[in-house]
């Protein structure tokens, strides 16, 4: 199988059967410097065009890799800014797939032009179309900036490498002791790739991607009949405090949630569910991983790491571009105490408070364990801007754990004087009652009726409209 088979039949398998239109086939490289002139290059190394993915439409740029090893140029570089234009006159998501050699040396400033053009391009797009990326072979250098700029990234497994500096390059570094161009790197530590699999599975979950997301901020054309039991209890819901990914899994209709960022900061989980055929963005604190066997493969304090609030808050500002309500589902008792941690975790948790605050989709906060202190003001509070909040009956919601606050209050008493501060101050401070009280919580269910009461919440909201106050921009 050619290079040149290979790029058109990455479209030819994304995109549904015969729905691909090419445009630009016949475009070809206008420089002549080293000896260019004299060098074929078809379609100047991308094929370009437009199709359908379960009937919605998108635009595909896919690199081929057989000319100049996919290198961008000039006109390289205006074929995808063209289709850029084209996605957005008619509000359509960009494809990219990505196999390049980076940016074509013969080509010099011609070729860094063309890169700037890609990067405006994409900036001018960002929160009104969609922007998907899938690597699939070199991705390096100022290329890398195309995927950092995008919405969602896919990588292929063992093949594809993503890097600004190479890992030679890299002071006291070199590739057999980290090789920060791979796909578990760039999805594990760097958290910029969404999914990681091979090149079908990959395809795969882009067109499972474009079903689930609108194909931009003006028209939600993403809503699905639902022939699942809108009232149906989630018996088992009440063990998936530890690992929420299954949570919102059982939440979901017919129990499909997309996860975005899987492998990255796992302390936080986000993606996409279904709740009645409308698409649903949930952000959710998790303290255990399962394995495939039912067993506990990993285990996190229940606290806000500075990645897992990054992530979060990345994902938060997707869905409010794209109108997508937001459902977060909260457990958490703190901040993660590490030194690496500190250097960045007033700012992360700061950028998740505001995407929180900022967000004007509906949102609706859901109390499955513990809330303390400041950590769980910014998981989505009533404070900072959630339309409805839900408190499992087991939930604790106060300022700390009862026996840290009872060891505080009673500095210098014996023990029996604490243990009993301790059950005063859990009746009276943790206890859920108490914050529903107060207004904090608007209802407190039976973790079984979730669903019921989060698809009843949205329903409510759909039509939800905010004023904010007028000015170009916030800064966070």
């Amino acid at each position: 199988m050619s290079t040149t088979t290979q790029a058109s039949q990455r479209i030819g398998a994304l995109l549904d059967e015969n729905s691909f239109v090419e445009i630009g086939a016949q475009i070809t490289a206008r420089a002549t410097d080293f000896n260019l002139k004299q060098t074929d290059t078809p379609s100047d190394g991308v094929i370009t065009g437009y199709g359908v993915i379960n009937g919605n439409l998108v635009y595909v740029y896919s690199q081929d890799a057989s000319v100049l090893g996919g290198s961008i140029g000039e006109m390289h570089a205006k074929k995808i800014a063209n289709l850029y234009d084209l996605a957005m006159k008619t509000g359509a998501p960009v494809i990219g797939l990505i196999d390049s050699a980076g940016l074509r040396l013969q080509e010099a400033t011609d070729a860094l032009n063309g890169f700037g053009e890609i990067y405006f391009k994409q900036a001018m797009a960002s929160g009104v179309i969609p922007q998907i990326t899938a690597i699939f072979g070199a991705c390096g250098g100022g290329l890398a900036i195309i995927p950092g700029l995008a919405d969602f990234t896919f990588m292929e497994g063992s093949k594809a490498k993503l890097f600004v500096n190479a890992p030679n390059a890299l002071e006291g570094n070199e590739i057999s002791k980290c090789d920060s161009s791979s796909a578990a790197f760039q999805s594990e530590e760097a958290g910029l790739v969404d999914y990681v699999g091979d090149e079908a599975s990959v395809l795969g979950q882009i067109r499972e991607l474009i079903s689930m997301i609108p194909a931009n901020c003006e028209v939600d054309d993403s809503f699905v009949e639902c022939t699942d039991d809108l009232n149906r209890a989630c018996a088992e819901l009440a063990n998936c405090v530890g690992d929420t990914s299954i949570a919102a899994s059982q939440i979901a209709d017919d129990g499909v949630f997309f996860e975005t960022k899987a492998a990255f900061a796992k302390d936080m989980v986000t993606g996409f569910i279904k709740l009645n055929g409308a698409t649903v963005g949930v952000v959710a604190n998790r303290t255990e991983v399962y394995d495939e066997e039912g067993k506990v493969a990993e285990k996190f304090d229940a606290v806000l790491s500075a990645k897992g609030c990054e992530k979060a808050a990345d994902f938060i500002n997707f869905c409010d571009a794209f109108e997508i309500p937001v459902l977060s589902l909260t457990n958490v008792t703190g901040f993660k105490a590490t030194k690496c941690c500190e250097k960045k975790i007033a700012k992360a948790a700061a950028k998740l408070t505001y995407a929180f605050a900022n967000a004007t989709v509906p949102k609706v906060n859901v109390i499955i364990g513990k809330a303390y202190g400041s950590a769980y003001v910014a998981m989505n509070s009533k404070a900072i801007g959630a339309d409805m909040t839900f408190a499992w009956d087991t939930a604790q919601i106060g300022m700390m754990d009862a026996k840290l606050a009872a060891k505080i209050i009673c500095d210098g008493q014996g023990a029996d004087a604490i243990d009993a501060c301790a059950k005063e101050y859990a009746d009276l401070q943790n206890n859920v009652l108490s914050a529903a009280k107060r207004g904090y919580v608007d209802t407190i269910i039976n973790a079984a009726d979730t669903r019921k009461y989060v698809i009843g919440a949205f329903e409510m909201l759909y039509t939800k409209s905010e004023d904010r106050p007028a000015k170009k921009h916030g800064t966070v």
